[in-house]
């Protein structure tokens, strides 16, 4: 990724939602600019969710994803539809698109059903308007139904587009930018030490991505930050007049780190930063009261928001489960998903372990630790679970206050 891009969890995530061939694809080529969706004439052209990030005025960094149609038909069909569903965990925005003819039938009322369960802005477009313009009645109708603002555009012709973008730019979640990944702990001229280790599993000529983001939220705060290797952190420490308002680490290195860093600097991880930006750090911390209770057998689900290439001592497919054996002297079966998978029952595990979510939108992140919660499941994260086994966890949540 460019240190240029916005990351795809830091943008908003807009999905479109209706039936076969009404405009879906066309209407995000429109919205875009560009040609990002396949177009057809033909019923069921979108037979997955696919997502496109870009820039959108006046929102700015946005994902964007195309669904298939919530009339489809057929085993597959079915199957189409659930993975249309499983974006709404994801989206920050909806748009429910509708034809003026057909307007709002059972399947929409299902969709709109879901989406109001999640609290998700809604907009509601009636496309295709350069075809036919929806009656005073069809529009009075969608918008009692949907509870939304309802548009009218046409893809074709580009009316009504504009007013769709400025619609979903007043439809983003008034808090979308309130929580900070570390910003609010510092003040202006603190000194952060981020600790990076640089091997094999280290990517080439680039720091990983919540090491780029820790850094851009340190220098929005108007703070320094000192960034080393765990080997020079000794020698980083001594350079300083006055000690570092924190030390940030790499989740593998905390014990060497926590064994450097004076006791009274603040330390924590970069992972532990993330659970409390995007998830919930009390609850993954509570998480961590199942490990002495695992027995052998116990499966656990070790989850991942990203695909990348693994190394031969990669930190979730073989360190954590090493490292987690040694601690609980157990027998225990290790299951791991990555990118967008995520197991819809989680009831046959005894912890599920995920990783920081960088790459995981807020909303998603928080949907994955409710799904845990409701189906009794303790969750952690790489970095709580880590300090909690090394002895270091309330040393490790004292940056944060009390948990």
């Amino acid at each position: 990724m460019s240190l240029n891009t916005t990351p795809q969890g830091e943008r908003v995530h807009i999905a479109l939602f209706g039936r076969r061939n009404v405009g879906k694809s066309s209407l995000i080529n429109a919205l875009t600019g560009q040609e990002v969706a396949i177009v057809s004439e033909i019923k069921g052209t979108t037979t997955d969710p696919v997502s496109k990030a870009m820039e959108l005025l006046p929102l700015g960094p946005v994902v964007i994803f195309d669904t298939p149609g919530l009339d489809d038909e057929g085993a597959l069909g079915v199957l189409r539809i659930e993975r249309t569903r499983d974006v709404l965990n994801k989206t920050d925005v909806a748009i429910l698109v509708l034809e003026a003819e057909s307007g709002i039938g059972a399947c929409e009322r299902d969709i709109l059903t879901l989406v109001r369960a999640k609290g998700i802005p809604l907009l509601t477009v009636f496309n295709k308007a350069d075809l036919q313009t929806p009656s005073p009645d069809a529009l009075r109708q969608a918008a009692e139904m949907s509870g939304a603002p309802v548009l009218t555009v046409s893809s074709t012709t580009r009316a009504g587009i504009e007013a769709l973008k400025r619609a979903l730019a007043e439809a983003v979640p008034d808090d979308a930018d309130d929580a900070r990944l570390i910003g609010d702990l510092l003040h202006p001229g603190d000194v952060v030490v981020l600790v990076t280790p640089i091997d094999a599993a280290a990517p080439k000529g680039r720091m990983i991505l919540p090491q780029q983001q820790t850094v851009r939220d340190i220098l929005e705060a108007g703070a320094l930050a000192l960034v080393t290797r765990e080997v020079e952190l000794r020698a980083a420490l001594a350079a300083l007049a006055h000690p570092p308002r924190m030390v940030i680490t790499d989740s593998q290195v905390f014990a060497k780190v926590a064994a450097e860093t004076p006791r009274e600097v603040p330390l924590t991880s970069f992972s532990m930063l993330f659970a409390r930006y995007k998830g919930d750090l009390a609850e993954q911390v509570r998480g961590t009261r199942a490990v002495a209770a695992l027995e052998d057998g116990d499966r656990i689900l070790i989850a991942e928001g990203c695909t990348h290439h693994r190394q031969c001592d990669d930190i979730g497919t073989v360190k954590i489960p090493r490292w987690l054996r040694q601690h609980t002297g157990r027998d225990l079966v290790f299951e791991h998903t990555s990118g967008m998978t995520y197991p819809r029952d989680l009831s046959r595990f005894a912890l599920i372990i995920h990783c920081g979510g960088c790459m995981l939108n807020r909303r998603e992140m928080r949907y994955r630790i409710h799904q845990a919660k409701a189906a009794g499941v303790p969750i952690v994260n790489y970095g709580v679970l880590i300090a909690y086994m090394q002895g270091i966890l309330e040393r490790c949540l004292e940056p944060f206050g009390t948990y």
